[in-house]
């Protein structure tokens, strides 16, 4: 793998995959118009490893309470931290299940939706409506619920399909059930931890099976560098974007996209 062609990949995965504009559209639509072929399983393992140290570092708090709220638990600490910790534990649990049946259940039927960039436009489409509805949700306020984990879970699993984004389907479904825009999209981050490390974790046995060179992992772990640092900006922004309530921003940005896609594939 070229390192220029890494490194844009890398780009593209990392400012995608936290924005709800849909990480695995760009990809797909990025290597078609850039005329990359396809970049490989051990590639997309190796990015998607590096979204996951940007969300590491900027939830390290929330990740370490919840690591070990389990076990203060069982020294018999009960304070409302601890509690709420814990039941964040359990909620991801219960938000990642719908997710991994999907996953493993379909996963080559999934597969070849990724050569569909007509199919990407069109869920590109779904995704800036959501965000551009999100504007008129009023913030109820809400806290995260197991019931309220489940269909936020089902948002995810769903948007397994390209095109359809994963932190902005969470996030829509989170503000749609009563959730805090700001707790939604917390929760949204934070349960794509789990997510990131299974879908890379189904993969990893290419790796195993197939390990690169020395050359092509140097542009490998260069791709996964500039996926780490483009996620932890792109996790940054979106706070902001959500506390000031300005998603349909991505919701603008995803039509124009989408249109423009498909005049490219259909006009050309």
């Amino acid at each position: 793998m070229e390192l220029i062609k890494a490194l844009l990949l890398g780009f593209i995965q990392g400012a995608t995959e936290f924005l709800p504009v849909s990480s695995s559209g760009h990809l797909v639509l990025g290597s078609h118009i850039l005329g990359f072929k396809e970049q490989g399983i051990v590639f997309d393992v190796m990015v998607h490893l590096g979204t996951l140290v940007s969300v590491i570092i900027v939830f390290r708090k929330e990740l370490l309470a919840m690591i070990q709220a389990p076990f203060q638990v069982l020294k018999g600490e009960r304070s409302d931290s601890v509690h709420r910790f814990l039941l964040w534990d359990i909620y991801v649990i219960i938000a990642t299940i719908p997710a991994a049946i999907i996953g493993l259940g379909f996963k080559d039927s999934i597969e070849q939706m990724f050569t569909s960039t007509t199919l990407v436009c069109l869920m590109l489409i779904i995704t800036g409506s959501m965000m551009i509805i999100s504007r008129y949700l009023p913030d109820r306020g809400g806290e995260v619920t197991a019931g309220r984990a489940l269909l936020i879970g089902c948002a995810q699993a769903v948007a397994i399909l390209p095109g359809l984004s994963r932190s902005g389907s969470t996030i829509f479904m989170g503000m749609l059930v009563g959730v805090n825009r700001e707790t939604a999209a917390r929760f949204s981050f934070i349960m794509s931890f789990p997510a990131i490390m299974g879908a890379a974790a189904i993969n990893f046995n290419e790796i195993l099976l197939y390990p690169p060179s020395g050359a092509t992992m140097f542009n490998l772990l260069a791709g996964t560098l500039m996926a780490a640092v483009t996620g932890y900006f792109a996790i940054i922004l979106l706070l902001d974007v959500i506390k000031k309530n300005r998603l349909p921003w991505f919701g603008y940005y995803c039509l124009v996209v989408a249109f423009t896609g498909l005049a490219v594939m259909h006009l050309a």
